[in-house]
This record gives C-alpha cells, structure tokens and sequence, in this order.
C-alpha cells in the first residue's frame, strides 16, 4: 500500500527584543551561565511579570505579514509541567486567546497556500547541559524568559521538501521584519515537526508522532523522511503507530520514542493571574501596518520591474535583508543593477560561505562597490584586476582608487607596451605557437594566460585575443 505523509510543524522563533519578555533581563546570547537572571525569571516568590510591550509590537508584526486575523483581546495562560530548565514549574504561554489566527503562508514559484493555525506568544525556558565526563547536567537560566512567538500551521505539508520550502519563506518574511536574527545554531529558530502517515488518497489523519527541538533544516528533512518510512513500515507490517514524542539522533540518522504524547488537558492550562488581557485597539493595528517594511514577496516583483532582474537573480537576493540592502544601494549609485547583482551573487557570497557568516557580519562599503564596477565599465580595470581591488575593500576597507594605484592594476592602455608584451610570449613559447599554426587551437588559450600574466593581469582581455590572433597569422 501507498502511504501519504502528513506534517505539521510548530516553530519557535526568538524574538530579538533586547529585554526578556516578563523582566528587565538582557536577551544576550552566549553569556556566562545565570548571569542574565533575575527574580522574576527565576520564579521566586513575591515575584510578578510585567509584559514588555515590544514583544507584542513583533507579534503583530508577525500576524499581519502572514495574514493572521488578529485577536484584539489576547490573554495568557500557565502551562504547568514540572521539569528543571523552568524554574517557576510552568511556562507562560497563550491557549485559550492567542495573539494571532488563521494566516497563511504561500509556497515558493507559485506552490501551494499553506494555512496557520494560530501564532501565540510565550516564554522561553532554560537550556540543559549534559556532562557525560561527570555524569552531571547544568542548568543555564539566562534563556528562561527570553520572548517566544510559537507559529503553528496546520497539518498541510506533504513531504520534506514541502516543510524546508515553508520554514525558509517563513525565515525570509522573519529576517525582513526585523524581529529574529532566525539563527538557527543559536536556538533563534527552532521547530518541533508532527508527522503521521495515511494511506494514499484517504482524508482521515493518522496518528501523530512529534519530533521536539528541531535546530537545522538538514536535520529536519532527514527526520521527517526516516519517521515517515518508520510509520509507513509499521502499518505494512500490521503494526500500530503510537501517539508520542521523539527524539531524532543526527549520528544514528533515526528517530528515538521519549515518552508519550501530552494534549492540552496534560498541562493543566488556566489563566495566569499576574497578567491582565491585553487589548489591541485598532489605532495600534494601524501603527504596525504603517510600519511594516517591504517584505520579500513584494521586492521580488520590484526587482524585477524596476531592476530588470531574472527570477534567480531575485530569488537569491531577497534570502536577506542585509544583502537586499547591499544591492539596492550599490545598484542605485552605479546605475548598472545587474552588474551589482553579479558582483554581490558571486564574489560577495563566496566571501560570506568562506568565512561561515552571514552577509550582515561582513562589512562593504556599496559606494566602493559601485566606484570598482564604474571602474571596470570605463575600461580602467579588467575583471581580474577588479577582483583583486574588491578583495581589498572587503579585507581591509580600501579605497578602490588608491588600491588600484597601489597595486599597479589599472589597464595598460598603450598599444606598442602591450605588442612589446606579446611579441615577448610569442618568442618565449615556440612550442605553443607551432601548436597553434599546425591546428591545436587550445594553444591560443595558453597563449592569451601567458600575457595575462606578463601584463600583471593590466591588459585588456579581448584587446590580447585580438592582437595575439592579428600576431600569429601575420608574423
């Protein structure tokens, strides 16, 4: 029999607000262990959270870039479970009345519309630190507090490819908002992926596993091909499939069951008594919608009309706000987009993955950008030359100009300096020469590096090709 998967993701998105969501605590990742607590996250009694308006300003960004109906009085609960990464022994979250409901997402290149259950805001808890040396785990609090918005669609996802496609739309729309740096090895961006299988064609779901704290999108593709080849095989097999919670092992590329799967009635959810509701009025809507910035679906289609771009060169381009920034800047001051677009795909990203950052962590400078494409349009650089001066803007800050002169790059542009340079080559390779007279035209190749490299990489290309061919069928 043919089984159909079925998935449905919950993610958790740290904000980037710079307080934590309930306290005046800083949110800064990669501090000393519980140095950025206070009574509040810590639970201690006599204690009472006071909500930090900004995190509702970021949900509700979030609410109106994915079409959510926003609920104009939204409420928080205690979801009550005992475990030591939360110290007041419940976490508060939004049940009953969440921020947001009933968006939707769209695929990319025109595919389906995925819809959204609700978004909600909550908070984070701490991080356990397993020592197996000692045989001991720590508990790290600085996280405990740090605001949440928990994005749960419905189960319309079918396949792994389907579930990466959605969570990077959902990144982009997150990045260009400006309310989560989405880094996902920091814990920014986290989902928990439910996954049930059925029988190809039937409309009844299966029953569900959820696999918790997914941090990659590697690792989120291979769990959901494993658990759904794991339940398929099940079912052939006349077995049933438990309603659990897993845990996937990236080294054993496998998922194992932790325990059994919790509903809401587990956790004991009532109203929190320290947080009064919340009422979003529709003069605070209006504020947020005026302040939204252009998101990347709508950049894509003015790419392309206003720039001229293909749908790979925007694709590429709108993956994030820093890059975005970079190019419209660099395209307006150089008046040549496309040119931009080249540079900052190619030589810019190659430098971001060699590095393994990200483009905001690299600095360069859009008007030296601009100043060496204008340079490599007057003829005053070639390609080769450019690279080398881009390298020095981007490692050391430099001036295109004074990099060029520096380095003595600019163009030969005298003729007779340049026929010197390939009378030279012709002489000092008699072999490549008699090669290229007697037919072997990948010769001429050689030929045309050897006075590259006599010329420091200064002559023009096309100029060599069109003198070294003039050269070697009259001399």
């Amino acid at each position: 029999m043919t089984y159909e998967t079925v998935i449905g993701l919950e993610v958790h998105v740290e904000l980037a607000t710079r307080s934590k969501i309930f306290c005046a605590c800083p949110t800064d990742f990669g501090q000393e262990a519980n140095t950025q607590c206070c009574p509040v996250c810590m639970g201690l009694p006599g204690a009472l959270p006071v909500l930090n308006r900004a995190v509702v300003d970021f949900a509700l960004r979030a609410c109106l870039a994915t079409g959510c109906r926003v609920s104009q009085v939204t409420r928080f609960d205690r979801k009550n479970y005992f475990y030591p990464d939360l110290p007041k022994a419940y976490q508060i979250s939004q049940l009953h009345q969440p921020i947001g409901l009933d968006g939707c997402l769209d695929l990319p290149d025109g595919g389906r519309r995925i819809r959204l259950r609700e978004i909600h805001i909550e908070e984070d808890a701490g991080k356990l630190i397993h020592d197996p040396w000692e045989d001991v785990t720590l508990i790290d609090y600085n996280r405990c507090g740090v605001p949440l918005l928990e994005i749960v669609s419905q189960p319309d996802l079918r396949s792994a490819e389907e579930a990466l496609a959605f969570l990077e739309r959902l990144r982009e729309i997150l990045l260009f908002l400006g309310i989560s740096d989405c880094r996902m090895q920091e814990g920014s961006l986290r989902a928990d992926v439910n996954i049930s299988v059925r029988p190809a064609g039937s409309e009844k779901l299966g029953t569900r596993t959820e696999i918790k704290n997914m941090n990659s999108f590697k690792a989120i593709g291979r769990a959901i091909a494993s658990e759904s080849r794991r339940q398929a095989e099940s079912l052939r097999q006349g077995r049933s499939v438990s309603q659990e919670t897993r845990r996937w092992d990236e080294n054993k590329d496998a998922s194992f069951a932790m325990r059994s799967k919790e509903d809401a009635q587990d956790y004991r959810y009532f109203p929190d008594p320290d947080l009064p509701a919340v009422v979003i009025d529709d003069a605070w809507i209006e504020r947020i919608k005026a302040s939204q910035p252009e998101l990347p679906a709508a950049k894509r289609q003015r790419y392309q009309a206003e720039f001229g771009l293909g749908d790979y060169e925007v694709s590429v381009l709108t993956t994030d706000p820093a890059l975005s920034a970079l190019f419209e800047q660099t395209a307006r001051l150089s008046g040549r987009p496309r040119d931009a677009a080249a540079w900052l795909m190619g030589e810019f990203l190659q430098a971001v993955k060699a590095r393994g950052s990200r483009p905001d962590e690299l600095t360069l400078d859009p008007a030296a950008l601009a100043r060496i494409i204008g340079m490599v349009e007057a003829g005053e650089l070639n390609r080769t030359a450019a690279r080398v001066v881009f390298q020095k803007v981007l490692d050391e800050g430099a001036d295109p100009d004074t990099a060029a002169d520096e380095a003595g790059l600019r163009r030969m542009d005298d003729p007779h300096a340049l026929r010197q340079v390939v009378h030279a080559v012709l002489e000092s390779c008699p072999d490549a020469v008699l090669d290229y007279r007697s037919g072997k035209r990948q010769a001429f190749g050689f030929l045309v590096g050897q006075v590259m490299r006599r010329s420091g990489q200064k002559a023009d290309p096309q100029q060599v090709r069109n003198l070294l061919k003039a050269t070697l069928e009259t001399d």
